[in-house]
Parts: structure tokens; C-alpha cells; sequence
């Protein structure tokens, strides 16, 4: 790590540090959870309940806030992302959502590379079109050019 990142993690926490003394947990929480952040990849799909309730889970443990990376194909769709959001303003957690019209790994390649403080992507299986341990390779062998752990949530087969 630089001398320039450790010194910016540095003054992120004694801000927060500060704003805790003070009373303003809010805030201090806030700072705390804008550094380190889980990006939980959802399309709309039931199956996104498991790896929403993995993320928030984790999220609580760490600390961490949560992009959400939303494949909508459709507007019908968007019911599913409200109730995941409300779920997450009920706990607490900070989250940020960003709409994508590209293909997952794409979609997931470019966030990757443009947000800083990723620790693990959390997606459900099923979204990775994983239907065979022959397809399970193929597919993690692509993924593995992805700067952060990939988390796949859910087994083989149709829920």
C-alpha cells in the first residue's frame, strides 16, 4: 500500500473517530461504511433474495456499505429492487444503486474498476448461467480476471 492511501485511511478514521466522540454516530458510521463496500450484483430475478440477504448479512458483520449493481431487463422488474431496499434502510446500511443495460461480467468489470473499497462481489449463481460443473469452469476461469473475490450464492439447478 502507499504512503498516500494509508494516510487517506488514516484521516478517514479519525474523522469518524471524531464525529463519534461528538455524538454523531450517524456520520461517523457513514465514513466507516463509504470505505469498504460489498457490491451486490441483482437482476430482478427471485433467485436475488439469497444474495441480497448474503450481502446484508455481511454487511453487518464488516461494517460495509453495499453497491448494488441492477441488470434490470425491464421496468416490471424494478418491484423486486424495492423490496430489497427497503430491507436495507430498515437495517441501517448505507447502499448506493447503479442501473446497468450491459451484460453481467462487463457490467461487473467496469464497476470493479472505477470504485475503490470493493471487498467481494456477491451474485447469485444462477445469474452466472451455471448449469453443469462444465459450465462452472468455464465461467469461474473468465471471472477470474476480477480484481476482488467473487462470491456465488445459491447451488446448481432452478429455484
Amino acid at each position: 500500500m502507499h504512503i498516500k492511501e494509508l494516510m487517506k485511511q488514516f484521516e478517514e478514521i479519525m474523522s469518524a473517530a471524531a464525529f463519534a466522540e461528538a455524538g454523531e454516530f450517524t456520520a461517523a458510521r457513514k465514513i466507516i461504511h463509504e470505505r469498504y463496500k460489498i457490491l451486490l450484483v441483482l437482476t430482478g430475478m427471485e433467485t436475488d433474495m439469497k444474495a441480497t440477504k448474503y450481502a446484508l448479512n455481511t454487511s453487518k458483520r464488516i461494517g460495509a456499505g453495499i453497491e448494488i449493481l441492477y441488470l434490470a431487463k425491464d421496468s416490471a422488474e424494478k418491484s423486486f429492487l424495492e423490496e430489497y431496499l427497503k430491507e436495507l434502510k430498515t437495517k441501517g446500511i448505507e447502499y448506493h444503486v447503479t442501473e446497468c443495460k450491459e451484460s453481467l461480467k462487463e457490467a461487473v468489470m467496469k464497476f470493479i474498476e472505477k470504485e475503490k473499497g470493493i471487498q467481494f462481489v456477491v451474485v447469485d449463481s444462477h445469474d452466472l448461467g451455471i448449469d453443469s460443473e462444465r459450465d462452472e469452469k468455464r465461467t469461474l476461469e473468465e471471472w477470474k480476471k476480477l480484481e476482488c473475490p467473487l462470491v456465488l450464492v445459491s447451488g446448481f439447478g432452478k429455484t
